[in-house]
C-alpha cells in the first residue's frame, strides 16, 4: 500500500496552484478536494459554482475508502479544505495515522480579501484557519508528523520550498513539476474558482509592494463590510500559530 499525502488548505491560499505542482510531477494519483463532496453534497450544503462529479463518493467513509483503493497501485496526493473534515477527523485515529498530513497557509487578510471577490456570502468557518489549527493539533497529539507551508514562502522560492517539502513527505525532487502543461480536467467542475491556476505556466512571485496594496484594499473594504474585520481578528491567531511552525527554507 502506497502513501496518501494530504495538503490541508483554506480557501484562496494558493492551494490549487500548489496542487498543480504536485500533478505535474507525474508520479502521483492526484485528487482535487474529494471531501468537498461530503461537505456539500453529503451534508446538503449549497455552494456557488460547484458541480458534483458523477459517481464520486459523497460520504466521509466512502471518500477514505476511495483513496485507499487508489493507493493500492500508486501514491495518492489530495488537496482539501480542513473544515471539510473538522471535527470528524479529529477523533479518527486511523485516518490521522494513515494520511501523511501537510498544511498550506496564507495571510488571512489576503485570503479573506480574495474570497470576498468570489463569494460575498462566505462564513467565519470558511476562512478556514481555525479548522487547520485544530486538525494540526490533533495530528501532533496523536504522535504524527505534520508539515506546514506558507504560500508566500512557496511564491518566493518555489523550487527550494517544494524540494524541502517533498523531502519531508517522502518524495524525490522532480524538476518537471515546475513546467506546467494543460490544466487537469478534474478542475472543470469548479473552474470559476481556479482560473489563474488553470491558465498560468507557473507560480507567480510577489512584488515588494503587493501586501501593502492588499492591506489598503482590505481596510477600505472593511469600512463597508465590518464583519470581515471580525473574521480577520478571529483567524489571525491561528495563522500565527501555524506560521510559527511553518517550513523555513
Amino acid at each position: 500500500m502506497h502513501k496518501i499525502i494530504a495538503l490541508w488548505a483554506h480557501p484562496r491560499s494558493m492551494s490549487t496552484a500548489t496542487e498543480r505542482i504536485m500533478r505535474e510531477r507525474g508520479d502521483l494519483i492526484c485528487l482535487h478536494e474529494p471531501f468537498m463532496h461530503d461537505y456539500y453534497v453529503g451534508q446538503g450544503r449549497d455552494f456557488p459554482g460547484f458541480e458534483p462529479v458523477e459517481g464520486h463518493p459523497t460520504e466521509y467513509d466512502g471518500i477514505l475508502a476511495m483513496m485507499e483503493a487508489e493507493a493500492a497501485s500508486q501514491p495518492v496526493f489530495f488537496k482539501d479544505m480542513a473544515y471539510y473534515v473538522v471535527p470528524r477527523m479529529l477523533e479518527d485515529v486511523q485516518a490521522l495515522g494513515r494520511i501523511t498530513h501537510s498544511f498550506l497557509i496564507r495571510s488571512p487578510l489576503a485570503s479573506i480579501l480574495s474570497y470576498y471577490k468570489l463569494d460575498q456570502g462566505f462564513t467565519l468557518e470558511h476562512v478556514g484557519l481555525e479548522a487547520q489549527w485544530r486538525l494540526y493539533e490533533a495530528v501532533r497529539a496523536a504522535g504524527h508528523e505534520a508539515v506546514v507551508l506558507d504560500a508566500e514562502t512557496v511564491r518566493a522560492d518555489p523550487k527550494g520550498t517544494m524540494r524541502a517539502y517533498w523531502a519531508r513527505v517522502g518524495l524525490e525532487y522532480r524538476e518537471a513539476a515546475f513546467d506546467w502543461q494543460a490544466p487537469p480536467r478534474e478542475w472543470e467542475h469548479v473552474s470559476a474558482w481556479h482560473e489563474e491556476a488553470m491558465t498560468s505556466s507557473g507560480i507567480r512571485t510577489a512584488d515588494a509592494e503587493e501586501m501593502l496594496r492588499k492591506e489598503m484594499e482590505f481596510e477600505a473594504l472593511a469600512e463597508e463590510v465590518p464583519h470581515l474585520r471580525d473574521y480577520l481578528d478571529h483567524h489571525a491567531p491561528f495563522y500565527q500559530k501555524l506560521s510559527d511552525v511553518a517550513l523555513k527554507v
